[in-house]
This record gives C-alpha cells, sequence and structure tokens, in this order.
C-alpha cells in the first residue's frame, strides 16, 4: 500500500462552499446570504483552516443572482479579512443558461478578480430540476477562463462529464492543472459507493486535483471516503444542510468543517493552506 500512504501523507485541500442557490433562510436560519453574513461564515471557516471558498451570490430578496457586482461586494469584505484565501466563484447554469450572466462575474477584475471558477461539464438533472450546460456554452467559459487567467474548478457528477475533460483537453481549451469535484449522491449520477467514486477518479485527467463532495444525505459518506482515499474535500451548507444522515440537526458551515478536521485527525492528514493551494492544485 505504499502509494495510499503517501496519498494520505499529502495536506487536504478543504473547499467551503457556504451558500449555493438553493438553500433559504425557511429551510434553515444557518445559511448565509448577505455578503456580511457569506464573510462572516467564512472567517469562521478560516479560523478551523479551509484552503479555498467557493461562492455564489444573492440579491437583496435572497434569490440567487448572476451580477458581478454583488461577487465584488462579497469578495471585497473577504479579501479584507483573509488577502491569501483562494477565492472561487459559481458559474452555474441550474438558475441562468445565458452565457452572458453566467460569464459576467469573470469579468471582474483587481482586487476582485477570481482565481477560480466553477465549469459544470455537462448537463444534469438534480432532484428539483435540470442544470443545462450546452457544449458551446462550457466551451465558451472554459476559453474565458482561460484567455483571463482564471483556473476552472471541473464540477463532475457523472463519467461523461470526465470524458468531456479529455476533450477540451484534447481542443487545446483546458489547459496546466486544475481541481476537481466529484459530486456524488445525485439522482442522476455518481453515488456514493467506494467503487463509483474510484472509477471516477481512475478516469480524471492526470492534471486534475480532485476532491470529494456529497450531495444531501451523501456529504458524510463522501467526506470520509475521500479523505480515506487520500483526496481533498469540498463541504459546505450549499452541498447538503443537515450534520446528520437522519436530518434532525441542522449543521452550520463551521459544524461542517470542524467535522472534516476530526476526520482528518484519525487519519493523521492536514489541511493544505491556501498558498500550497495555489501550488499544488492551480499550478501556481
Amino acid at each position: 500500500m505504499p502509494v495510499l500512504r503517501d496519498e494520505l501523507a499529502k495536506p487536504v485541500p478543504i473547499v467551503l462552499a457556504p451558500t449555493g442557490m438553493i438553500p433559504t433562510k425557511a429551510m434553515t436560519p444557518h445559511v448565509p446570504i448577505t455578503p456580511a453574513e457569506i464573510a462572516d461564515d467564512v472567517s469562521a471557516a478560516v479560523a478551523l483552516g479551509i484552503s479555498a471558498v467557493h461562492l455564489h451570490a444573492r440579491n437583496v430578496d435572497g434569490v440567487p443572482t448572476w451580477e458581478r457586482d454583488v461577487y465584488a461586494d462579497i469578495i471585497t469584505r473577504i479579501r479584507d479579512r483573509h488577502p491569501d484565501l483562494v477565492i472561487n466563484v459559481s458559474t452555474s447554469g441550474r438558475n441562468f443558461a445565458e452565457l452572458e450572466k453566467r460569464a459576467d462575474v469573470l469579468a471582474l477584475d483587481g482586487d476582485t478578480k477570481p482565481e477560480v471558477a466553477s465549469l459544470t461539464m455537462s448537463s444534469l438533472n438534480f432532484l428539483d430540476g435540470p442544470s443545462v450546460n450546452a457544449p458551446a456554452t462550457i466551451r465558451a467559459l472554459a476559453t474565458i477562463m482561460r484567455d483571463r487567467g482564471i483556473v476552472p474548478e471541473l464540477e463532475i457528477f457523472d463519467l461523461g462529464m470526465v470524458n468531456f475533460a479529455h476533450v477540451l483537453q484534447r481542443e487545446g481549451i483546458l489547459v496546466g492543472e486544475f481541481p476537481a469535484n466529484i459530486f456524488l449522491g445525485n439522482i442522476a449520477g455518481i453515488q456514493a459507493t467506494p467503487a463509483e467514486l474510484g472509477l471516477a477518479i481512475d478516469r480524471l485527467p492526470t492534471e486534475a486535483r480532485w476532491n470529494g463532495a456529497g450531495l444531501g444525505d451523501a456529504q458524510t459518506s463522501a467526506t470520509m471516503m475521500a479523505l480515506a482515499a487520500g483526496g481533498g474535500v469540498r463541504v459546505g451548507l450549499e452541498d447538503g444542510i443537515y450534520l446528520d444522515h437522519r436530518r434532525e440537526q441542522l449543521a452550520t458551515n463551521a459544524d461542517l468543517v470542524e467535522r472534516v478536521h476530526k476526520s482528518m485527525q484519525i487519519l493523521g492528514r492536514r489541511v493544505m493552506t491556501s498558498a500550497e493551494y495555489r501550488v499544488t492544485v492551480l499550478g501556481r
């Protein structure tokens, strides 16, 4: 088992996804919605230890928005407190189909320019509806990221999405090293089993640095499997609002990060710093 031992000796990337598009205050009072709330939750997670944060923006009514000005407010608040933290923004098609809206955040510059942006690799169905990601839109977003020096974070929900990553590499659109989240537990995707996770990892491009992420009740299983397999972790209220699979205890973002750290201690692993994340995961 020398390979696994070597993997477990590596620091763990922890990406916090605090808000997402789905959780509302009616579902859980703990989800951060406003820029101030998001910045406070990120600060609490930084105190525990994270490597990067994946941001979604909401308008004043709490509804998901694509507008770069809202993202700029969130990013400024976070960077004022934590200038070294890696910032990752969403270009999700779950609520917005138009390329112009999805790419708006990629136009941010200067101190508000994100270092990473999400890139979902195909259309898919969630429990409540579809996320439409046409091949032309994926290519356009990836090209903008490449040309602007923003690293794409691949969002992988099934093996077809892994294959499309190889296609974009052959086309010269996806270049260099990049992070990839393997999402487990979606109704129409990879399930939270060691066999399915292992196959996805095996098929990834060698340039990908992967994290395990579980949706809903799969969040805990995904975290445990990813840590045991030597990977990184993505956690947060975006992916699941409960701390337990019985759905008896609502979680905070800090609760979810703290649980990752407890699991890491059992395996003798430590969190990857943002500086290490830039070099090891982003290749910078």
